[in-house]
């Protein structure tokens, strides 16, 4: 699949400029989030507020900003399927092609020494896991890329043929559900660990 659209919303901003500088300059749309969208800005390269797309701005403090069907329509679709083609057609669906996504910062946040517990479930990402499945479950015509570390070898697929590999794909989507279930682990041993010291006082 050409991509054509991509999504950019990361709390590790590293190498993200650089990506989004490349993915514009082979012709891809961006849209972005909050402080992503903030950075690539300012770097001079043309973006899109999720806002803009969802029509609905950022809520609740930016916990709800991605969680809607101009966000997942335009990832889930699987496109081979007429109908789920004419449904964008009908609701105004575009594509998302690319996901770059990687998550609130929970590990770190709950290593600091005599953290909060409203600030540990703070930082429990709930929009990019939620894009990041959906990409990965539709890895058929999405890449999804959750590591910084895959930015180089993704820019380079699209400017030499403005697609990404069949089998980079699947890697990377295996890769991202690695991601999440890494992640949720983290918060379901977080909050064992909390429930057995108040047990234990």
């Amino acid at each position: 699949m050409k991509i054509k659209r991509a999504l950019l919303s990361v709390s590790n901003k590293d190498g993200i400029v650089e990506l989004a500088r490349r993915l514009h300059a082979a012709g891809v749309e961006i849209i972005s989030t909050g402080g992503t969208m903030k950075a690539i800005k300012e770097a001079g390269i043309p973006v899109t507020y999720v806002s803009e797309v969802t029509g609905f701005p950022e809520i609740m403090d930016g916990r709800v900003k991605t969680l809607n069907p101009f966000i997942h329509g335009g990832i889930l679709s699987v496109r081979d399927n007429e109908e789920h083609l004419a449904q964008m057609q009908e609701h105004g669906i575009k594509g998302i092609d690319l996901v770059v996504v990687n998550l609130y910062p929970f590990k770190e946040t709950i290593a600091k020494p005599d953290v909060e517990l409203a600030e540990a479930v703070e930082n429990i990402d709930i929009g990019g896991p939620a894009m990041i499945r959906a990409a990965a479950k539709n890895f058929k015509f999405v890449t999804i890329v959750t590591n910084p570390a895959r930015y180089e070898e993704v820019a380079t697929q699209v400017e030499a043929q403005g697609e990404v590999g069949d089998r980079l794909r699947m890697e990377l989507a295996q890769e991202a559900f690695a991601h999440t279930a890494d992640y949720d682990t983290a918060i379901k041993d977080y909050l064992a660990r909390i429930i057995k010291q108040g047990e234990k006082a």
